[in-house]
């Protein structure tokens, strides 16, 4: 779980510029243009109704991975001696999958995405690609270096027992079946900080069985979370 009841400094947005991350992550006889015109406001109210979905669904998944139920997202594996980590627990993994499809959030592309991640970092860490990665010691890879995925963030900006219902969305495209969004948070008094009004996380959705699903999150983002990190 990632909620904490003081305010902190704002973790910026996950974005890789040159690839690495240094830590220091009507009616009848009307003309026919009002009958277009009635079919794009009809069409607005529809995608008005579907952005509600989308952040009523955006901030349940937020509630739930901020709860007991959410997923060890990387179930890493140590050594007998606990010393070095030797790659991924499977059987925790194949739990977070099993997990993700329960909640009825996540659609099947977010889903063989996150396995695909950490199937290739068991790789990376069993064959020791970007070197040991020592217990206890931050990973030598991208994913959950630059704050907890489902917000890029370690810290929220309110002192508030439901936090993720202040969340709003932003829609960048959005058709009946995709959609490319953004979320921030709402409400801000930014006379705390004003550093986290400039927030924004990309999402997408996707309409499965006729309903929105996540598909994808930016702190998901395969190439992102699979690149070596170089800390100094």
């Amino acid at each position: 779980m990632f909620h904490v009841k003081y305010i902190a400094k704002y973790i910026t947005i996950f974005t890789l510029i040159t690839g690495l991350v240094v830590v220091s992550c009507n009616q009848n006889n009307q003309p026919i243009v009002a009958e277009d015109e009635q079919t794009k406001t009809l069409q607005k109210n529809e995608l008005s109704k579907d952005e509600e979905e989308i952040q009523s669904l955006i901030r349940q998944v937020l509630k739930w991975a901020d709860s007991k139920n959410a997923i060890d997202f990387l179930p890493a594996l140590a050594d007998n001696k606990d010393s070095i980590y030797i790659g991924i627990d499977m059987n925790k993994h194949e739990e977070n999958l099993d997990k993700l499809k329960k909640t009825d959030f996540f659609a099947k592309r977010f889903i063989d995405n996150y396995n695909f991640i950490i199937q290739t970092l068991d790789e990376i860490i069993k064959y020791k690609e970007f070197g040991d990665w020592l217990v206890g010691n931050l990973p030598p890879f991208l994913f959950t270096l630059c704050g907890n995925p489902w917000c890029l963030c370690q810290d929220i900006p309110y002192d508030d027992p439901s936090p993720w219902d202040f969340v709003e969305i932003k829609t960048i495209y959005l058709d009946n079946k995709i959609g490319k969004l953004e979320w921030k948070w709402g409400n801000l008094d930014l006379n705390i900080d004003p550093s986290w009004g400039y927030f924004k996380y990309k999402f997408e959705v996707a309409k499965e069985n006729n309903k929105w699903k996540i598909s994808y999150m930016d702190g998901f983002n395969f190439e992102g979370s699979t690149r070596m990190a170089i800390i100094l």
